[in-house]
This record gives C-alpha cells, structure tokens and sequence, in this order.
C-alpha cells in the first residue's frame, strides 16, 4: 500500500482551521458551539469526538480517512463496547449534524435521519446488563450487518444468519462471528462462554459447520441442511443465557489453568 499523504495535504481546509474540531465547528455555523467537541493534541487533524447529555453513552468518535478524503463515525453504549450508529462519508456536514444528534441524545435512526451516512448498526441502546435484551441485540445487529453486506459471498451469509435466527433453540443463544463465521454462547460479552459449532458460508455457494476451529468440518448445500445439523449438536437443557461478567470469566480461567 503506498505511503499516505500528510493530513493537511488530503485536508487543507481541516488544516487551516487548526483541528478537525475546529473545522466542524465552523461548518455547523454555531449549531455545535454549546457541544463539548475537541480533538486531541497528538492528531487534532485526523480525530475528535464528543460526548452526549445522556450519560450512558459513550462519546462519538470522528476519524480521518489517510489514504481518501473521508472520515469515519461511531458511537455505541459501554456496557455493549460495540457500536449504536456507524458509517463513513465525504461530507464534513453530516458529521456535524451526527454530532449534534448524538450530543441531544437523539435515538439511532434519529441520527440516521439527520445524517443519512450515519447508520444504525441495530444493537440496543442497553443501559443496565440484562442477557435477555443482549441477546436480542445482538441478533438484531447481525441480521443488520448481513442485510447491508456487499460482497459476493453476501447472500450466502445473508442465508446463513436468517436460517439460525428461525430456530428457536439458537435464537435463544447469544450469537457472534469470529472472522465471519456464526458462533453461539450460553453467555454474553464480554466474558463469552462458546457452545455448539460454528457455521460458515464457504464463498462458493456452500456451507460448512466445524464442531472445533481445527476440524476440516462438514459441508452442506444449504443454510438450512446447516442449521439443523447445528442444533442438533447443541448440549440438551443449556437454560437460559447469562450475563458474561468478565470478573467471573477470569476466574474461571485461573481455575481451569490451575486444573490443567
């Protein structure tokens, strides 16, 4: 990849204002001047973020592109430590408004709406842990992402994800990819604890499920031949899924280190 351009070749204009803080400021024509918006000393051309009057969120970030002239955006909850909102854009205004709607608060596709580049990303704005709701965004935030994919192989995941979601016994998981293959656990994040097999879309139009990450694993024509043999591998009487305290998780580790 060739080397990128210093910041203020690709954003002169940023440049000139003194700091992409300063640079939004000015295009929000006083709409952002009551937000706590600053960019840090070590990159002021290439970062800012703010935070928002709602005190469960975490502050949006703006990030420079260095290789083109875009800039990145996304906000999320910390109890997820995963995105609310996200997308990538060229135009300095909608930055300004998502920043603007994230500091009053304003709900994901209100952010949306404001600045269509901005988009929800389907998890949950989930202020105390509860497995239940976790779940339920997490699912809603796969499905998400598969339906907005754009790769070849996009429809195949599309599949894959939907084929899980209709069975019951692995709605009730709670889902995640590991480099795009479908994953479940009887816990969530952060301390997951992994259960079944995972299942992936193999790019040719087939599907492949491996009980172990080094097993060859089997294939399957479609998502649903998947699926099935999935759940029927599941443990019986898993119970309901709770919440992967990470404090809990690390003490299993010492345990099962100290057993080994």
């Amino acid at each position: 990849m060739p080397t990128p351009p210093e910041p203020a070749v690709l954003y002169p204009d940023i440049a000139a204002a003194g700091s992409l803080a300063a640079a939004l400021r000015a295009v929000a024509d006083g709409a952002l001047d009551d937000v706590p918006l600053t960019s840090p000393d070590d990159g002021p051309l290439t970062s800012a973020t703010c935070g928002s009057v709602l005190p469960h969120r975490d502050a949006m970030r703006v990030s420079a592109r260095a290789h083109e002239r875009k800039w990145s955006v996304g906000a999320g909850v910390p109890l997820l430590d995963l995105p609310l909102v996200h997308g990538v854009t060229d135009d300095l205004d909608q930055v300004a408004r998502a920043l603007r709607a994230w500091y009053d608060g304003r709900t994901p596709d209100e952010i949306h709406a404001a600045a269509p580049s901005v988009r929800p990303t389907g998890h949950l704005e989930l202020v105390e842990p509860d497995p239940a709701r976790m779940v339920e965004s997490e699912w809603r935030y796969l499905r998400t992402e598969a339906a907005e994919l754009d790769t070849p192989w996009a429809y195949a995941h599309r599949d894959l994800v939907e084929a899980a979601y209709a069975e019951p016994r692995l709605r009730a998981l709670y889902p995640f990819t590991s480099h795009w293959a479908l994953r479940f656990s009887t816990a969530t994040r952060p301390a997951l604890d992994v259960v079944g097999p995972s299942l992936y879309c193999t790019g040719e139009g087939g599907y492949r499920l491996r009980r172990l990450m080094s097993d060859p694993g089997r294939s399957f024509a479609t998502a649903r031949e998947a699926v099935a043999e999935a759940v029927r591998l599941l443990p019986e009487a898993l119970g309901p899924v709770r919440y992967g305290d990470a404090r809990r998780g690390a003490e299993n580790e010492v345990e099962a280190a100290t057993e080994a």
